[in-house]
């Protein structure tokens, strides 16, 4: 959600606080541009397998030495709500995105249409400052997608969720629920 490059998977020894015992062994993965969480999820428990086996080895080898954790390099990950998925369309394409992307599948980024959620599960960051208005504005909605206005640059919608309905593409919803140009999202 916060655009990071990369993350990664650690063992550690257990000790009384969370998360806060010495380090065993840690590897990085690089988070592809349309990595998702639930892609990331896959990733690092295959990731986290192959380290627990490596570590394991290591310790009744004798060979690991633990390492302590830099309390300044702590971050602290909040339990999501289904409001964390609201768009705010004041933000930049590429915050959207990373939105979206972060909290797939669940809670889903959403945005709200003549009263009824959209689900956003698909979309392109467009920055350009030909892409300007006011955020949250349709500026364009056709056979690639739904264009909407953010804070900085545009985002395009190509695949998405109406409410109690099923996923499609964004072109079958502006040709079922014919979206217009000029219309608010919000």
């Amino acid at each position: 959600m916060n655009g990071e490059k990369e993350t990664g998977v650690c063992t550690m020894l257990m000790d009384e606080g969370m998360d806060t015992g010495d380090k065993l062994i840690c590897e990085r993965v690089p988070i592809g541009e349309d990595d998702t969480a639930e892609d990331l999820a896959r990733t690092l428990s295959e990731k986290g397998a192959a380290v627990l086996l490596k570590t394991i080895d290591l310790v009744v080898r004798g060979a690991i030495r633990p390492v302590p954790q830099d309390d300044s390099l702590a971050t602290y990950a909040p339990v999501l709500k289904k409001e964390d998925g609201r768009v705010d369309w004041t933000r930049s394409g590429i915050e959207i995105k990373d939105q979206m992307r972060g909290l797939y599948p669940w809670p889903g980024a959403f945005t709200c249409r003549k009263g009824s959620l959209l689900k956003i599960h698909r979309g392109v960051a467009k920055e350009s400052s030909a892409l300007a208005g006011e955020p949250g504005t349709v500026l364009d909605a056709g056979r690639d997608g739904i264009f909407v206005a953010c804070g900085k640059g545009a985002f395009l919608i190509t695949e998405l969720q109406p409410e109690n309905k099923k996923r499609m593409s964004a072109a079958e919803f502006v040709a079922g629920y014919r979206i217009s140009k000029g219309e608010r999202l919000g």
